[in-house]
């Protein structure tokens, strides 16, 4: 199967707009806004509505002294707008930067090991809150970043389903961070109103910025570079082989394809898991980057840190039945032709999306 090609099947850029475009919302003329534009999943967002025709998009970030910035070089957009400058633009007039067909709220602070409750908390819940109303308010569609961090150790499931958001107990402060506002649209009554994206393992073009939070497929290609092998945490529990803890990698480009499909479908309200329906092993995807750069597999296997010991997942999978459910209907990409399109087309070359 050749990797997902963003979008087949969708209306594609051209001088025109045909009827059956001008009824998706995400049509040529919709006018879009995106936070957390120049991270790994908000670019690869911007970068596939570009290549759907869409260029009228507010993006907004916190830009630091990392390289997220390059990001957002090969994509076009109506204007750039600091996160907090937006927050404190609409704070003051609702209306100051227009009306949105969407709002896709990607921004938020990833890092699974951050410290600071109160940092974390002002920046995933309480923006999210802020934005969230105000979308709802002037009847933009607004679609938000969960993530799968809300089921913690997956002793109560991951059922994008369920009802009883109570019951899932995150292991860090990030899955904290998007659990309460899971908890805060659905204690509301905003779930059916909204669509909330449970990302799996998602990994990809445009993460280098990432640092310790890549994949694992873009740290291992600088092992592999560096010193010829792969490090692989041994594992803690005997069901588990050393590398045979399992995960649902899913390549961004299957992720941002589920998420604009959810988007343009009205009718989908909730929560939904975003992965690639397969579990599958470390010792895996360290083959499939062997395989795709043409080298014989090379793995070490490393005691885990302690202090995330006891944070580790050992197991996850994506239930996608809910988003198939909606009408989604494309196969996603398999684990060794998405580690081999992100290799050789994007980390070989040092490119990014668009460019």
């Amino acid at each position: 199967m050749k990797p997902a090609p963003f979008a087949a099947g969708r209306a594609k850029k051209s001088g025109s707009i045909n009827s059956a475009a001008r009824d998706t919302l995400l049509h040529e003329k919709a006018r879009v806004l995106v936070t957390g534009a120049g991270g790994f999943i908000g670019s690869a967002l911007v970068h596939e509505l570009n290549r759907r025709g869409l260029t009228q998009i507010v993006v907004t970030d916190f830009l630091g002294e990392d390289e997220k910035w390059k990001n957002l070089l090969p994509l076009e957009f109506e204007d750039y707008v600091a996160a907090d400058e937006f927050l404190e633009g609409i704070n003051r007039d609702p209306d100051h930067y227009g009306k949105f067909a969407a709002t896709f709220h990607l921004g938020a602070c990833s890092s699974t090991t951050v410290t600071d409750a109160a940092y974390v908390l002002e920046n995933n819940y309480a923006y999210t809150k802020a934005l969230c109303k105000w979308s709802l308010a002037r009847g933009t569609r607004f679609v938000y970043a969960s993530s799968a961090a809300t089921y913690g150790d997956g002793s109560a499931g991951m059922d994008d389903k369920s009802e009883n958001l109570r019951s899932f107990r995150p292991l860090n402060l990030y899955g904290y961070s998007k659990q309460l506002f899971d908890l805060y649209a659905w204690r509301e009554e905003l779930l059916p109103e909204v669509v909330g994206i449970k990302y799996f393992n998602v990994f990809g073009p445009n993460e280098y910025h990432k640092g310790d939070m890549r994949s694992l497929v873009c740290k291992a290609y600088e092992q592999i570079r560096s010193t010829g092998l792969i490090r692989l945490f041994k594992s803690y529990k005997p069901e588990y082989p050393d590398g045979g803890q399992q995960r649902d990698f899913v390549y961004v480009k299957d992720a941002v394809d589920m998420t604009l499909h959810l988007a343009e479908n009205e009718e989908a309200g909730g929560l939904f898991n975003i992965g690639s329906g397969v579990a599958r092993t470390w010792v895996d995807l360290a083959n499939a980057l062997f395989s795709a750069l043409g080298q014989t597999s090379k793995i070490e296997f490393i005691d885990m840190p302690e202090n995330i010991r006891d944070q580790y997942q050992y197991y996850t999978c994506a239930d996608i039945s809910k988003v198939r459910e909606t009408g989604y209907a494309a196969a996603t990409t398999s684990l060794e032709e998405a580690v081999r399109d992100y290799a050789v087309n994007y980390l070989m070359p040092g490119k990014r999306l668009g460019e």
